[in-house]
Parts: structure tokens; sequence; C-alpha cells
């Protein structure tokens, strides 16, 4: 199955650099182009595509904004922040807005289309820089606001073993990291993940491990 992608971003160089090198992968199609966080929303609502890579600074919509919105309209498109570089203040608050995963800006060609396609899988895994920078934002803001009401008051329904691979999760794990910690096939620990995300209501892994933070139950080592 092709994935299908929109690219927002205000610089022509990125978004026509992105498009040739993503075009010239076999599963996947550029589906169009945005300017602004405005007009990738009304991208998303228009052609529905699969993944959105979204720039943060971008004019009269900012991404996290079009995030933000993009999730809110329930849409099945998976946002992949675009950053130029990993600690990017704004980062951490895309992904608060729902946004599946970074890339950086000067990822190779390999790297754009396997970000894209993890993305779109759902298996989207954070970075261990991110990782680091949710845990410490967390742990500088005790107090900070939890955005995802829903999740927290279904958190009792986990069952124990459900808590331990969330925690996983959040810790970066993949799956078959998690099914070799916990001694179990691979096929039982996706079964344990989609059981999580529909308990909670999350769309996604990294959905997952931003909720685990604001539950505390990741602190920082």
């Amino acid at each position: 199955m092709t994935i299908r992608v929109v690219i927002a971003d205000d610089q022509m160089m990125v978004r026509e650099g992105f498009s040739v090198l993503l075009n010239a992968m076999p599963d996947i199609e550029v589906a169009g182009e945005a300017v602004n966080g405005r007009e990738a929303v009304a991208r998303v609502r228009e052609l529905a595509p699969d993944v959105v890579l979204m720039d943060i600074r971008m004019p009269e919509m900012n991404g996290i904004e079009a995030t933000r919105e993009i999730i809110a309209a329930d849409a099945t498109a998976k946002v992949l922040v675009l950053t130029t570089f990993d600690l990017d203040e704004y980062v951490y608050q895309a992904l608060r807005a729902g946004a599946s995963g970074f890339l950086l800006k000067d990822a190779s060609a390999r790297q754009l289309a396997d970000g894209v396609r993890v993305v779109a899988s759902g298996e989207a895994l954070l970075a261990p820089t991110v990782t680091r920078r949710l845990i410490h934002e967390f742990s500088r803001l005790s107090e900070a606001p939890r955005l995802m009401p829903a999740a927290h008051a279904a958190y009792g329904e986990l069952t124990e073993r459900e808590t331990e691979v969330l925690v996983l999760i959040a810790q970066g794990l993949s799956n078959s990291e998690i099914a070799e910690r916990l001694v179990v096939a691979d096929s039982t620990v996706k079964t344990h993940v989609s059981r999580i995300l529909v308990k909670l209501g999350l769309r996604d892994r990294t959905q997952a491990a931003v909720f685990a933070y604001e539950a505390r139950l990741v602190t920082p080592g």
C-alpha cells in the first residue's frame, strides 16, 4: 500500500527536495504541499494523507497550532515534525499537541523515508534525545497540565502487565526489545500495545509515551 504524504514547509527548496526524495520511493507518494500551517490543515482535510511532514516555524499558523487542529479534527494523518536541531524548544510542544514524532531536516533520504514509514505504521518511537527532553520538561514542570484527561480516567483499566509495557514504551524500547525484556513473543507485545492504545484512547506509541510522563510512570533516572 502506498503511503500518501503532505509536506508543510514555508521553504520551497525544502518542499521540493523532500518531494523528490520521497517520490523516488516505490511505496511513498507526495500527495500535496503546503506553505504554512493553515494551508496544511486544509490539505489534510482535502487529501486525507497518511503522514504530514510538518515544519514548526511557518507564517500565518505555525506547525504546533496546525498539528493541534489536525488532531482535534480526528484526522487519520500522523504528523511528523520537521526541525533543524533535535533540542528545538518547540519539539516538546509539538509532541504534546499530538505529533507522532520528529525528524531532523538534515536527515538522509533513507532516514526520511524510514521515518515516514515508521510513523505511518503507528510504530513510531521517540528518539533518545526527545525522550530525555520530555523527562526533563516533566520533572521541571511538576504541575504540568494534563492534556489527556480521558486517558488518565481510564488508566485504572490497564492490567499490571499492560502498565509494565507502557513504561517500556515510554523508555523508548521497540516491540522486539520489550519482548526480549519480558521474555514473551513479539505478537504478545503487539497485542498489549494495541490494548493499551484502545483502553486509553490514544493514537499511537508516542502519545502513550507522553501519557506515561504525565502520569509520572517514568521519572528521571
